[in-house]
C-alpha cells in the first residue's frame, strides 16, 4: 500500500514537472522564435531568479575599491559612450537600434532592477556578462583597462538616474559613428566653414636630354 502511494506521489511529481516545462515552453515560444517579442512575465521572473543565482556569492559582497571623483566618473561616462552606449543608450534606457532589437532586450538601467544590485553584482555582470544574451564579457578581453574601469562603470550605472543634459550632450561626442553618421557630420562643416580646400597636384620635373 505505501509502495502504491509513493509511486502515485512520484508520478504526480513527473506530471507536475512535465506541465511547467511544456507552460515554459509554451511562454517562450509565444511568438515563434522572433526577437521582436516581448518577454512574458514567466520568463522575466525565471530569468531573474537564474541570473542571481549564477552570480556567486563572494561577487555579491564585493566593495567598490574605487573612490568616486569627478575625474574618475567622467572617464567612465565617456567610456560608457564608447562601449556600452550602442545597445544601452547613453542615458541607460536601453532604447537604441540595437537594443530595441535584442531578445531579451536590455535593462533599463536606471530602475530598481540594476540599481537594486550591490555593486559587486553590477561589476560580475560587466566582467563577466550574461548567457544567451547580448552582453557580452569584458574581463581580459582588451576592451577595458582592467578592474579599475569595470569598477569607474559601476559608479557611472549608480549615477544613470541623475545623468544631466550636458552629459549626456558630451556623450554624443564619444559615441561611435558610422559612414553615414560621418558623411552627414562632413556635410554640416563644409556648410558652416566651406569645404575644405583640395590639394594642388605635385609638380613633376622634366628634364631635356
Amino acid at each position: 500500500m505505501e509502495t502504491m502511494k509513493r509511486g502515485t506521489l512520484l508520478i504526480v511529481i513527473g506530471l507536475a514537472v512535465l506541465g511547467f516545462g511544456v507552460a515554459v515552453a509554451a511562454s517562450m515560444l509565444h511568438d515563434g522564435l522572433s526577437s521582436r517579442a516581448t518577454p512574458t512575465k514567466l520568463e522575466t521572473a525565471i530569468a531573474r531568479s537564474a541570473h542571481r543565482l549564477a552570480i556567486p556569492a563572494s561577487a555579491r559582497v564585493a566593495q567598490n575599491p574605487v573612490l568616486e571623483s569627478p575625474e574618475d566618473m567622467r572617464d567612465a561616462r565617456l567610456h560608457f559612450a564608447d562601449h556600452c552606449a550602442i545597445c544601452h543608450g547613453n542615458d541607460g534606457s536601453s532604447h537604441t537600434m540595437i537594443g530595441d532589437g535584442l531578445y531579451p532586450r536590455p535593462p533599463d538601467l536606471r530602475l530598481p532592477e540594476t540599481q537594486n544590485l550591490t555593486d559587486g553584482e553590477i561589476f560580475w555582470v560587466i566582467e563577466n556578462g550574461v548567457r544567451f544574451t547580448g552582453m557580452p564579457a569584458f574581463a581580459n578581453g582588451g576592451q577595458h583597462g582592467g578592474d579599475q574601469d569595470s569598477w569607474k562603470l559601476v559608479h557611472f550605472i549608480r549615477h544613470l538616474p541623475h545623468l544631466t543634459a550636458e552629459e549626456r550632450a558630451e556623450m554624443e561626442r564619444y559615441n561611435p559613428k558610422g559612414p553615414d553618421d560621418r558623411a552627414e557630420e562632413q556635410k554640416e562643416n563644409d556648410f558652416l566653414n566651406g569645404p575644405a580646400p583640395k590639394a594642388k597636384p605635385e609638380l613633376k620635373d622634366h628634364h631635356v636630354e
